[in-house]
């Protein structure tokens, strides 16, 4: 076990099932902005973030046996959860074929995550370059491979760790690490725009 192990995280590995509200209660608004910035546009309405969140807390309960025979850190054992939560969901209002998870719920379109790198140029003047921007981001996105953007998704916007995020994808964090480079790399030369909004 881990000497930097959160001590919360470590009476819960060890048993106290006590540990799991305050644990994932801290842990509450990393996991809500997962699932907004996840969720399904044609579920928006039918369903709310806070009530995936309950239910894949209560998910949680039930399987903290699996917890602690998994290697996994809390957040990112606690995350998949959630994001199994979310695909159930998926299934259940909107009838989805069985497939796989990452398929079900993934990276949002580029067109979402372009307007969230945009959002911040609110000049009503600069109205025309907003959306320029926001295309030429959407076309960088799109000419990304998909764990290329998840992982932009996962570090910049749900504010993984490289570690968390290598943990989720299932692979190296060097691998983690280099890939977010690469993305980062790909809307080079866009960001100075941004960054004078």
């Amino acid at each position: 076990m881990d000497a930097d192990l959160d001590p919360l995280e470590a009476t819960l590995r060890n048993g106290d099932d006590a540990a799991l509200a305050p644990l994932f209660e801290r842990l509450r608004e990393r996991l809500l902005r997962m699932v907004q910035f996840r969720l399904d546009p044609r579920l928006v309405g039918r369903l709310d973030a806070e009530d995936v969140v309950q239910e894949a807390y209560l998910e949680s309960q039930k399987r903290l046996q699996a917890f602690r025979d998994d290697h996994k850190p809390f957040f990112v054992w606690v995350r998949l959860i959630v994001q199994q939560t979310m695909v159930d969901l998926h299934r259940r209002h909107l009838g989805a074929k069985m497939r796989s998870a990452r398929r079900e719920v993934h990276a949002p379109a580029s067109g979402a995550i372009s307007g969230f790198f945009v959002g911040s140029i609110t000049s009503p003047s600069r109205a025309v370059m907003r959306e320029e921007l926001r295309q030429q981001i959407e076309r960088a996105l799109d000419s990304m491979d998909e764990i290329d953007r998840e992982v932009l998704v996962l570090r910049h916007f749900e504010e993984l760790s490289n570690k968390e995020a290598a943990e989720v994808l299932g692979i190296q964090e060097n691998a983690a690490s280099n890939r977010y480079v690469r993305a980062l790399g790909r809307l080079k030369g866009l960001g100075t725009q941004l960054g004078g909004g």
